[in-house]
């Protein structure tokens, strides 16, 4: 097996990436995943709040209040 990296290795490879690769690889795709998570959180609280903004104020008086 040659030196494999990060860099240098392909997913598309019929080797196994060694332990230090993988779990580089794990890391990355974990925190992208948490950068994806956050940025899709927070354009679904930006895009509520221009909802409930469009909602006329005699509207709110019209609900129920608790």
């Amino acid at each position: 097996m040659r030196n494999m990296s990060i860099d240098t290795y392909k997913l598309t490879s019929m080797e196994e990436p060694s332990d230090e690769v993988l779990s580089q690889l794990m890391r990355e795709a974990a925190e992208d995943a948490r950068e994806a998570n956050a940025k899709a959180t927070q354009r679904y609280f930006d895009e509520l709040r221009q909802a409930a903004n469009a909602i006329p104020p005699s509207i709110h008086h019209a609900l129920p209040s608790e």
